[in-house]
């Protein structure tokens, strides 16, 4: 079993920057590919990126790429968003989650979410 915390979401001014967190319980975290999705009000949960279990590999949605970068520190059981000139649009409860068979398309496991929400 896996729990995953997600922190580090905030009120932020267009063009501004958060870092979001997702750390990691259980000695399986590091196998693990790693996905952050948002849902912003009203709509579908929708992929913002990935990563795979060793970092070396990452996917972006079109909407976030060149302005968000995930990485990940195994050793610390951890996965960032690092978020870059943010936009209203960004506005959304982020979650991260883990997927134990890569490829499957499946998440076994989420956070509980933390709310991003950037201001005109």
């Amino acid at each position: 079993q896996v729990q995953l915390v997600e922190s580090g979401g905030g009120l932020v001014q267009a063009g501004g920057s958060l870092r979001l967190s997702c750390a990691g319980s259980g000695r399986s975290f590091s196998t693990y590919f790693m996905g952050w999705f948002r849902q912003a009000p009203g709509k579908e949960r929708e992929f913002v990126g990935g990563i795979n279990w060793s970092g070396s590999t990452t996917y972006y949605a079109d909407f976030v790429k060149g302005r968000f970068t995930i990485s990940r520190d195994n050793a610390k059981s951890t996965v960032y968003l690092q978020m870059i000139s943010l936009k209203p649009e960004d506005t959304a409860v982020y979650y991260c989650a883990a997927q134990r068979t890569v490829g499957s398309g499946r998440y076994d496991y989420w956070g509980q979410g933390t709310q991003v929400t950037v201001s005109s």
